[in-house]
Parts: structure tokens; C-alpha cells; sequence
């Protein structure tokens, strides 16, 4: 699957660049959850942004939306941290560490905060404002080169697959990978979605797909600790390409969005 993070990227993106109205940002990110709701995680960026602190009762996301462009937002970016690579957070400090819990966070460079969401009810989704200390650079990986990555993982998990005989525990394997990836489907974007973009991502979700069965155990069975150490060296590589080909795919997709933008006015 894709993440929050990505539609909020992408949506918010298009929102500030007039590709896209208000109202559609919020109803995208609906497919995450029934209610979005908005909580600054310190006073400073509360009273920054306007937005409630810690110890207040949290706001939804379009008094988020109104105080992004109060701030002259321009833009914002997905990052999809992992342990050892946290770039793009502004150092090890509570966005980062929260980030890397969930494995996502959407950051605006320009207001010098990031957002990081995580289910606290059933249908709940919480958005946590952090104040991002330094803006620092984040790895760029051209969409063709990110592609390419994900054309060779798309072989090895494959390969990967059968080397773990995943289908011999798990008779229905295809079945399970194709209800997986066709949740992706449901997600929508914006008109001016360039296609190149939902190809990676529609690649990657299958990939994604793969490694959640791949990764799973067998029901009812047991793992040796041997066979799982294998899996997971299987599999790793195979989750780098995914997270590097989401982040190339919505970084691809915010340019030209906010290009087409730009050209409107």
C-alpha cells in the first residue's frame, strides 16, 4: 500500500499550487480514515501555526489546511524513514524518532515543520505537527532510475517467492498479492497526476504486496530461525526499491503538479 503521508504530499501539494481545491484534499485522505484530526506535538509550534498544543483538544485537518497557507507554504515532501537513514527529518529529534516509529511523515520545508500521522482510535487518524529544526537534504532518486530499481525487484521478489516456496505454505499466495495491491486502486489523485508517477506507485504497491505475504508466516506453522534470518535478506533489498520508488513517484508527481500550478497563474 501507499501511505497517508503520500496522499497528504501529493494533495496538499496540488491544494497549494490551485490544482486542487480544499475540499478534495480532505476527501482523498478520507480512504485513511473517517476522521483526520490535528494536534501540535509543542507550544512554540502550536503558537506558530495556530494550531492547539499538546495539552489541548485537537482541530481538524482544515484549520491545518488555512494555517499551511497562512504560513506561505509552497510545497512538501513524503518521507519514508528506516532505521540508519532518517534523512530529510532535521536530525534525531522527536519528528524524526516519531516518524520512524510509523515509517512515514509528510515535511514542508518552507514552514519548517513536519507532520507525522498514526491511528490513536478505530476510523481516528491523528496528525502531529512537529517543528523541523534544520532543512536538511534528503537523497534524490531520479523517477526512471527508481523504476528501473523496482523493475529488478519486481524479478527477485518473484524469484525470491519461489526460493522461499511462500506458495507451497500459502496455496492462495496469488490471491492474497492481488487483493493486497488492488487496495491501491481505491486511493485517487489529482487530475493532473503525472501517469509515470501512478505507474511506480501502482509497481511498487504490487512489490509491497509481494513482500507482506512473502514476509508472513505460513498459518498455523512455525519459522525456523534459520529460514527466517533468509527470508528477511530475501526480502530487504526488496523493500529499499519500494520505499526509494514511492518517494521518486511523489516527488516526480508534487513537481509537476506544482508546475502545472504555476502555469495557471
Amino acid at each position: 500500500m501507499s501511505c497517508a503521508s503520500a496522499t497528504l504530499v501529493v494533495w496538499t501539494s496540488a491544494w497549494l499550487h490551485g490544482a486542487a481545491a480544499a475540499d478534495d484534499v480532505l476527501d482523498a485522505l478520507g480512504f485513511w480514515a473517517e476522521l483526520h484530526e490535528v494536534v501540535a506535538d509543542d507550544d512554540g509550534t502550536a503558537t506558530a501555526l495556530d494550531l492547539p498544543g499538546p495539552d489541548e483538544p485537537p482541530v481538524g485537518l482544515a484549520l491545518l489546511l488555512a494555517a499551511l497557507r497562512r504560513a506561505s507554504a509552497s510545497t512538501a515532501r513524503l518521507v519514508l524513514p528506516v532505521p540508519g537513514d532518517v534523512r530529510g527529518l532535521g536530525g534525531r529529534g522527536p519528528l524524526s524518532q516519531c516518524a520512524l516509529r510509523v515509517g512515514q511523515a509528510a515535511v514542508l520545508p518552507e514552514v519548517g515543520v513536519g507532520l507525522v500521522p498514526k491511528l490513536v482510535a478505530d476510523g481516528v487518524l491523528r496528525w502531529t505537527v512537529f517543528d523541523l529544526p534544520t532543512v536538511t537534504a534528503t537523497e534524490h532518486v531520479p523517477i526512471g532510475e527508481a523504476e528501473h530499481g523496482l523493475g529488478s525487484a519486481m524479478r527477485e521478489a518473484a524469484t525470491a517467492l519461489v526460493t522461499l516456496d511462500v506458495a507451497r505454505h500459502r496455496p492462495n499466495v496469488r490471491a492474497e498479492i492481488a487483493e493486497l495491491s488492488g487496495e491501491y486502486a481505491k486511493l485517487s489523485w489529482p487530475a493532473g497526476m503525472p501517469p509515470r508517477s501512478l505507474r511506480v506507485l501502482q509497481r511498487a504497491a504490487e512489490v509491497a504486496a509481494i513482500l507482506t505475504v512473502a514476509a508472513s508466516d505460513a498459518p498455523g506453522g512455525a519459522v525456523s530461525a534459520s529460514a527466517q534470518v533468509a527470508r528477511d535478506e530475501a526480502l530487504r533489498p526488496l523493500s529499499e526499491a519500494v520505499r526509494r520508488a514511492r518517494v521518486a513517484a511523489v516527488e516526480e508527481a508534487v513537481r509537476v503538479l506544482s508546475d502545472q500550478g504555476a502555469g495557471r497563474h
